[in-house]
């Protein structure tokens, strides 16, 4: 062999790809965990479960009647569910919810009739006040520090005995005076407590406020910053600060939204009926929150959905007109949303469990 002969160049062979490893972390969870992770899942099986079940159990719920009237009852409720979801998100609670419903209405009533004002100019008022109550509370809470629950239990027991106190010193009765006849009850009731026609059936317009107001709750919490902000002060409202987010007023903002639904819904009663008890509203606000537990809101915050509470809403109406219609007796109407608030509880508890297991 030749001094100046040169060995070829070795050619090293790259070993076969074998199986891609994965430490976890990148790992796709399968899709029945991502959707048992989003918080509307159990409620709208519970939902669906409620509706199959009084199907069965009461035939009457099959007509058309009975369904408007069902979702007449679920959307007074849905209405204010919403802004109280938004809430909860936000990491608080209302306890004056109730009650700020009927200090609305009987805001507008009384201003009316006893000024002779056009009703609008009741409902006008009767709006900044309602904003106003909200911002109280919301102000108070950052103010001070307290816990939501002190400042708005306070809140709720001044506005209960004004309502009444009130009421009696203007009216000289626990109930204001039929406004059917003044100015602008006509324009005022077909926004607020009106019905159409569907198939010859009457659906209440509340029914399609609540729709719309629940698409635009969604819209806020998933496609907008102030969205990601009410889930920031939710889950931690320090960190929230240190990144930017605007604590105080999301959480004032918050709950100015549950004194506009709050005004809403005082609104429809106002001009369903013409007149307004005094004394009506106190344990509502219990009612408003179950509905947004049952939805998947969390009492610690930073966890929900808008659509959630919607179907919580159906099924207290489910559950309430469904009791009538099967011929039971309405006193087990509280004990059957007892063992649903607990039952949706666990299902909840049960559900972030699973979704979050690796």
């Amino acid at each position: 062999m030749s001094m100046t002969q040169q060995a070829a160049p070795a050619v090293s062979t790259p070993p076969s790809p074998g199986p891609k490893q994965s430490d976890g972390r990148t790992r796709q969870r399968p899709l029945a965990l991502r959707l048992l992770a989003r918080p509307e899942v159990g409620v709208f099986l519970g939902a669906v479960a409620v509706f199959v079940f009084f199907l069965i159990a009461a035939p009457s719920v099959r007509q058309g009647s009975s369904m408007a009237t069902v979702l007449y009852q679920a959307s007074t409720i849905g209405i204010m569910a919403l802004p109280v979801a938004l809430l909860m998100i936000g990491g608080e609670f209302d306890l004056s919810a109730g009650v700020a419903v009927i200090t609305s209405a009987l805001t507008a009533s009384m201003l009316s009739y006893q000024l002779t004002l056009n009703v609008w100019m009741g409902v006008i008022v009767a709006l900044v006040v309602s904003l106003g109550i909200g911002a109280f509370n919301g102000w108070m809470l950052v103010k001070t520090g307290l816990p939501s629950f002190l400042v708005t239990l306070g809140t709720f027991l001044i506005l209960q005995g004004v309502n009444l106190a009130v009421t009696k010193l203007v009216t000289g009765n626990v109930a204001t005076d039929d406004i059917s006849n003044m100015d602008g009850f006509d324009q005022a009731r077909a926004i607020f407590a009106s019905s159409f026609d569907v198939g010859g059936v009457q659906v209440k317009i509340t029914v399609v406020w609540w729709l719309v107001f629940a698409a635009l709750a969604t819209w806020v919490l998933l496609r907008t910053k102030y969205g990601n902000w009410i889930f920031a002060v939710g889950g931690n409202k320090e960190s929230a600060r240190a990144v930017g987010v605007p604590v105080t007023f999301t959480k004032i903002t918050l709950f100015m939204l549950v004194g506009f639904g709050a005004w809403f819904v005082g609104m429809h009663q106002l001009f369903s009926f013409n007149t307004v008890q005094s004394g009506e509203g106190v344990g509502q606000e219990l009612i408003f929150i179950a509905a947004a537990v049952i939805g998947g809101c969390l009492l610690t915050g930073g966890y929900g959905s808008a659509i959630g509470p919607v179907f919580g809403a159906f099924m207290f109406g489910m559950v309430n007109q469904g009791i009538v219609y099967a011929g039971w007796n309405p006193d087990w109407f509280k004990a059957f949303l007892g063992v649903m608030l607990l039952g949706a509880v666990l299902i909840n508890l049960w559900v972030r469990r699973t979704a979050t297991r690796r």
